[in-house]
């Protein structure tokens, strides 16, 4: 019988950080799926995103020497020896270019919020493990990794997905109802569907 989400043991993942080390991981996983929404490589929140004259490639080589200073952070889930998925998420000067940004920061300037110490900006789960618990992993991974790095106010902008069906590769973003489960509390709406959440992680 196929393996569906329905029965999908997501005991079996395990999460791990990005790094030289494990980049083959990452790059193999993007290198699947295209580079991911277009050739992306999941550089769009970097400062570097804001360069539309880059190609595919030279996402890729640009976001493979972020890895390499550590200015990039993920969380990687892993089935085996197999990356299905990942949360990025990063220091909020490491991850500038947040979707809604003139909304934002018109909130920040009117003193609706401070700046987080962190942001989750996005997530992407392969194909054959969507709806599968993958983006929930990375999620706590990714916590568990702002907990080991000193902890702080972590911040979101996922979807309200009340009432609607959404696709699942259109959920990059993450989900209300995911965030909630993990702790994070409503703050202001940006759009339609976008809220800012967050949450204090503890230093552990």
């Amino acid at each position: 019988m196929a393996k569906t989400d329905a029965v999908r043991d997501v005991s079996t993942y395990r999460t791990v950080p990005l790094d030289e080390e494990t980049w083959p991981l990452m790059d193999a996983l993007l290198v699947a799926h295209n580079g991911v929404f277009g050739g992306c490589w999941c550089l769009d929140f970097h400062a570097e995103g804001g360069d539309k004259s880059l190609g595919s490639q030279k996402r890729r080589e640009t976001k493979h020497e972020l890895v390499r200073r550590g200015a990039a952070h993920a969380a990687l889930v892993l089935e085996g020896d197999d990356c299905v998925g990942w949360c990025q998420y990063g220091p909020t000067a490491e991850l500038p270019r947040i979707k809604l940004r003139r909304v934002y920061d018109k909130g920040i300037a009117e003193g609706a919020e401070a700046l987080p110490d962190w942001r989750i900006t996005c997530f992407f789960v392969g194909r054959g493990h969507r709806r599968a618990g993958v983006a929930g992993a990375a999620l706590a991974g990714a916590l568990a990794q702002i907990a080991q790095a000193g902890g702080g106010l972590v911040e979101a902008y996922p979807d309200d997905i009340e009432g609607r069906k959404v696709s699942a590769s259109f959920l990059w973003a993450g989900t209300i109802p995911m965030f909630e489960a993990a702790g994070f509390e409503r703050g202001r709406q940006l759009g339609k569907n976008t809220w800012v959440v967050s949450r204090v992680m503890a230093a552990g």
